[in-house]
Protein backbone atom coordinates (compact mmCIF):
# COMPACT_ATOMS: atom_id res chain seq x y z
CA UNK A 1 0.00 0.00 0.00
CA UNK A 2 1.11 3.79 -1.00
CA UNK A 3 1.68 6.40 1.89
CA UNK A 4 2.59 9.44 0.29
CA UNK A 5 1.84 13.11 -0.31
CA UNK A 6 1.00 15.06 -3.06
CA UNK A 7 1.53 18.89 -3.12
CA UNK A 8 -1.13 20.47 -5.18
CA UNK A 9 -0.12 23.85 -3.88
CA UNK A 10 2.50 25.13 -1.65
CA UNK A 11 2.19 29.04 -1.61
CA UNK A 12 0.64 30.89 0.82
CA UNK A 13 -2.38 33.75 0.88
CA UNK A 14 -1.19 35.71 -2.56
CA UNK A 15 -1.32 33.05 -5.52
CA UNK A 16 1.93 33.39 -8.20
CA UNK A 17 2.98 32.17 -11.11
CA UNK A 18 5.03 29.90 -9.54
CA UNK A 19 2.98 28.77 -6.98
CA UNK A 20 -0.60 28.14 -5.69
CA UNK A 21 -2.25 28.51 -2.36
CA UNK A 22 -2.08 25.68 0.20
CA UNK A 23 -3.46 21.68 -0.57
CA UNK A 24 -1.94 18.25 -0.35
CA UNK A 25 -3.34 15.01 -1.07
CA UNK A 26 -2.32 12.64 1.09
CA UNK A 27 -2.33 8.33 0.40
CA UNK A 28 -2.73 6.22 3.24
CA UNK A 29 -4.10 2.28 3.34
CA UNK A 30 -5.56 2.73 -0.28
CA UNK A 31 -7.51 5.96 1.05
CA UNK A 32 -7.07 9.79 -0.46
CA UNK A 33 -7.60 12.37 1.87
CA UNK A 34 -7.51 16.35 0.75
CA UNK A 35 -5.83 18.49 3.55
CA UNK A 36 -6.88 22.39 2.62
CA UNK A 37 -8.44 23.30 -0.52
CA UNK A 38 -6.81 26.77 -1.62
CA UNK A 39 -7.86 28.22 -4.94
CA UNK A 40 -6.48 25.59 -7.75
CA UNK A 41 -6.90 22.62 -5.97
CA UNK A 42 -9.40 21.05 -8.81
CA UNK A 43 -7.17 22.24 -11.74
CA UNK A 44 -3.94 20.65 -10.04
CA UNK A 45 -6.02 17.85 -9.29
CA UNK A 46 -7.14 17.05 -12.54
CA UNK A 47 -4.21 17.64 -14.62
CA UNK A 48 -2.76 15.18 -11.99
CA UNK A 49 -5.08 12.75 -13.05
CA UNK A 50 -6.29 12.13 -9.49
CA UNK A 51 -9.00 9.70 -8.97
CA UNK A 52 -11.80 11.48 -6.95
CA UNK A 53 -13.55 8.87 -6.26
CA UNK A 54 -10.85 7.58 -3.82
CA UNK A 55 -11.84 11.37 -1.78
CA UNK A 56 -13.94 11.19 0.61
CA UNK A 57 -12.55 13.03 3.22
CA UNK A 58 -11.27 16.74 3.61
CA UNK A 59 -9.61 18.33 6.68
CA UNK A 60 -9.54 22.33 6.56
CA UNK A 61 -6.68 23.61 8.86
CA UNK A 62 -8.56 27.13 9.38
CA UNK A 63 -10.67 29.65 7.42
CA UNK A 64 -8.08 32.02 6.00
CA UNK A 65 -8.77 32.25 2.30
CA UNK A 66 -5.76 30.88 1.28
CA UNK A 67 -7.01 26.96 2.58
CA UNK A 68 -10.34 26.83 1.60
CA UNK A 69 -11.24 29.47 -1.22
CA UNK A 70 -10.93 26.49 -3.93
CA UNK A 71 -13.86 23.96 -1.80
CA UNK A 72 -16.89 25.59 -3.31
CA UNK A 73 -15.64 24.64 -6.72
CA UNK A 74 -14.52 21.71 -6.38
CA UNK A 75 -17.87 20.57 -4.45
CA UNK A 76 -19.51 21.76 -7.43
CA UNK A 77 -17.53 19.82 -9.48
CA UNK A 78 -17.65 16.61 -8.04
CA UNK A 79 -21.82 17.17 -8.45
CA UNK A 80 -21.46 17.97 -12.33
CA UNK A 81 -18.84 14.73 -12.87
CA UNK A 82 -21.85 12.69 -10.73
CA UNK A 83 -20.34 11.56 -7.45
CA UNK A 84 -22.53 9.68 -5.24
CA UNK A 85 -20.71 8.96 -2.29
CA UNK A 86 -20.71 11.45 0.48
CA UNK A 87 -17.96 13.85 1.20
CA UNK A 88 -17.11 14.35 4.28
CA UNK A 89 -15.48 18.09 5.51
CA UNK A 90 -13.49 18.00 8.98
CA UNK A 91 -13.42 21.89 9.35
CA UNK A 92 -14.18 24.75 11.82
CA UNK A 93 -17.96 25.23 12.67
CA UNK A 94 -17.78 28.88 10.56
CA UNK A 95 -17.10 27.05 8.04
CA UNK A 96 -20.39 25.57 6.97
CA UNK A 97 -21.78 29.06 8.08
CA UNK A 98 -20.15 30.49 5.05
CA UNK A 99 -20.92 28.32 2.45
CA UNK A 100 -24.24 27.32 3.19
CA UNK A 101 -25.60 30.53 1.02
CA UNK A 102 -23.48 29.30 -2.06
CA UNK A 103 -24.14 25.95 -1.72
CA UNK A 104 -28.05 26.88 -1.27
CA UNK A 105 -27.67 28.91 -4.69
CA UNK A 106 -25.01 26.49 -7.06
CA UNK A 107 -25.31 23.42 -5.89
CA UNK A 108 -29.15 22.93 -4.79
CA UNK A 109 -30.13 19.04 -5.93
CA UNK A 110 -26.26 17.52 -5.76
CA UNK A 111 -26.08 14.09 -6.22
CA UNK A 112 -24.53 13.77 -3.25
CA UNK A 113 -24.28 14.48 0.56
CA UNK A 114 -22.09 16.70 2.32
CA UNK A 115 -20.91 16.04 5.42
CA UNK A 116 -20.17 18.67 7.91
CA UNK A 117 -17.83 17.87 11.38
CA UNK A 118 -17.28 20.70 13.14
CA UNK A 119 -13.74 20.51 15.05
CA UNK A 120 -12.46 22.72 17.64
CA UNK A 121 -8.90 23.98 16.60
CA UNK A 122 -7.54 24.55 19.90
CA UNK A 123 -8.14 20.82 20.99
CA UNK A 124 -6.08 17.49 20.73
CA UNK A 125 -8.10 15.07 19.61
CA UNK A 126 -9.38 12.04 17.54
CA UNK A 127 -11.74 13.43 14.70
CA UNK A 128 -11.19 10.49 12.48
CA UNK A 129 -10.48 7.10 13.02
CA UNK A 130 -11.59 3.60 11.11
CA UNK A 131 -10.02 0.00 11.46
CA UNK A 132 -7.07 1.50 9.58
CA UNK A 133 -6.38 5.18 10.02
CA UNK A 134 -6.58 7.99 13.00
CA UNK A 135 -6.21 11.31 12.20
CA UNK A 136 -5.96 13.59 15.18
CA UNK A 137 -5.91 17.24 15.45
CA UNK A 138 -2.06 19.04 16.36
CA UNK A 139 -3.39 22.88 17.73
CA UNK A 140 -1.32 25.17 16.45
CA UNK A 141 -0.80 29.44 17.27
CA UNK A 142 -1.73 31.66 14.24
CA UNK A 143 -4.05 34.72 13.79
CA UNK A 144 -7.00 32.55 13.80
CA UNK A 145 -8.12 29.26 15.11
CA UNK A 146 -5.88 26.68 13.36
CA UNK A 147 -4.68 23.27 13.64
CA UNK A 148 -2.52 20.39 11.61
CA UNK A 149 -3.56 17.29 11.37
CA UNK A 150 -1.53 14.08 12.53
CA UNK A 151 -2.39 10.57 11.01
CA UNK A 152 -1.36 7.38 12.34
CA UNK A 153 -1.89 4.31 10.57
CA UNK A 154 -3.67 1.50 13.28
CA UNK A 155 -2.32 -1.92 11.82
CA UNK A 156 0.49 -2.24 8.83
CA UNK A 157 1.11 -6.32 8.99
CA UNK A 158 3.34 -6.21 11.92
CA UNK A 159 5.73 -3.35 9.89
CA UNK A 160 6.49 0.27 11.54
CA UNK A 161 3.25 2.53 11.60
CA UNK A 162 2.99 5.01 9.15
CA UNK A 163 2.43 9.01 10.98
CA UNK A 164 2.34 11.90 8.96
CA UNK A 165 2.25 15.36 10.37
CA UNK A 166 0.99 18.61 8.68
CA UNK A 167 1.64 22.05 10.30
CA UNK A 168 0.31 24.84 8.75
CA UNK A 169 -0.29 27.83 9.33
CA UNK A 170 1.61 28.33 12.68
CA UNK A 171 4.32 30.23 13.87
CA UNK A 172 7.31 28.76 15.80
CA UNK A 173 5.33 26.63 18.45
CA UNK A 174 7.95 24.01 19.82
CA UNK A 175 4.40 22.81 22.47
CA UNK A 176 3.73 20.83 19.29
CA UNK A 177 6.77 18.75 19.47
CA UNK A 178 5.62 16.19 22.18
CA UNK A 179 2.59 14.88 19.82
CA UNK A 180 4.18 14.84 16.69
CA UNK A 181 7.82 13.06 18.25
CA UNK A 182 9.33 10.51 15.88
CA UNK A 183 7.15 11.24 12.67
CA UNK A 184 7.98 9.93 9.55
CA UNK A 185 7.13 13.20 7.70
CA UNK A 186 6.29 16.14 8.80
CA UNK A 187 4.83 19.29 6.62
CA UNK A 188 5.77 22.39 8.06
CA UNK A 189 4.98 25.82 6.91
CA UNK A 190 7.74 28.06 6.11
CA UNK A 191 6.65 31.22 5.23
CA UNK A 192 9.86 33.23 5.33
CA UNK A 193 13.43 33.03 5.38
CA UNK A 194 15.23 34.30 8.68
CA UNK A 195 16.03 37.33 6.37
CA UNK A 196 12.05 38.45 7.55
CA UNK A 197 12.01 36.86 10.88
CA UNK A 198 10.40 39.83 12.09
CA UNK A 199 7.53 39.67 10.37
CA UNK A 200 6.65 36.48 12.41
CA UNK A 201 5.50 37.65 15.11
CA UNK A 202 2.74 39.95 13.22
CA UNK A 203 1.98 37.55 10.64
CA UNK A 204 2.17 34.44 13.13
CA UNK A 205 4.15 32.37 10.49
CA UNK A 206 7.19 30.38 10.64
CA UNK A 207 10.62 30.47 8.92
CA UNK A 208 12.21 28.07 7.11
CA UNK A 209 14.90 27.38 10.19
CA UNK A 210 12.20 27.36 12.33
CA UNK A 211 10.53 24.68 10.61
CA UNK A 212 13.55 23.25 10.69
CA UNK A 213 14.02 23.21 14.22
CA UNK A 214 11.01 21.83 15.21
CA UNK A 215 11.73 18.82 12.95
CA UNK A 216 14.64 18.21 15.07
CA UNK A 217 13.55 18.76 18.20
CA UNK A 218 10.86 16.42 17.32
CA UNK A 219 13.10 13.60 15.66
CA UNK A 220 11.13 13.66 12.75
CA UNK A 221 12.70 11.12 9.94
CA UNK A 222 11.58 13.52 7.40
CA UNK A 223 10.43 17.04 6.77
CA UNK A 224 8.98 18.84 4.19
CA UNK A 225 8.80 22.77 3.45
CA UNK A 226 5.81 24.85 2.41
CA UNK A 227 3.68 27.67 1.98
CA UNK A 228 5.86 30.33 0.23
CA UNK A 229 5.79 33.70 0.53
CA UNK A 230 5.49 35.89 -2.38
CA UNK A 231 8.02 38.34 -1.18
CA UNK A 232 10.59 35.66 -1.54
CA UNK A 233 11.66 34.68 -5.11
CA UNK A 234 14.04 32.18 -4.03
CA UNK A 235 13.03 29.27 -3.10
CA UNK A 236 16.60 27.20 -2.83
CA UNK A 237 17.19 29.72 0.21
CA UNK A 238 15.00 27.74 1.98
CA UNK A 239 15.83 25.05 1.91
CA UNK A 240 19.33 26.11 2.63
CA UNK A 241 18.57 27.75 5.57
CA UNK A 242 16.09 24.60 6.89
CA UNK A 243 18.90 22.36 5.94
CA UNK A 244 21.62 23.80 7.97
CA UNK A 245 19.25 22.49 11.42
CA UNK A 246 17.80 19.47 9.77
CA UNK A 247 19.50 17.65 7.12
CA UNK A 248 16.71 15.60 5.64
CA UNK A 249 14.89 18.74 4.58
CA UNK A 250 12.84 18.59 0.89
CA UNK A 251 11.33 21.81 -0.69
CA UNK A 252 7.50 21.49 -1.22
CA UNK A 253 7.06 21.43 -5.32
CA UNK A 254 3.75 21.92 -6.51
CA UNK A 255 2.01 18.03 -8.56
CA UNK A 256 5.31 16.38 -6.72
CA UNK A 257 4.94 13.54 -4.80
CA UNK A 258 6.65 12.36 -1.67
CA UNK A 259 6.89 8.98 -0.27
CA UNK A 260 5.80 9.32 3.49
Amino acid sequence: MSARVTILGCGSAMPTFQNSPSSQIVELCDKSFLIDCGEGTQLAIRKLGLHTSRLYTVFISHLHGDHCFGLIGLISTLAMMGRTQPLHIYAHGDLEKLLRPLLDYHCEGMSYELVFHHINPRKQEVIFEDRTITVETIPLKHSVPTCGFLFTERHRNQLPRKRYAYCSDTMFYPKIVQQIYAVDTLYHESTYTEENNFRCSKTMHSTAKQAATIAQQANAKQLIIGHFSAREENHKAFLKEAKQVFSNTILAKEKTSFDI
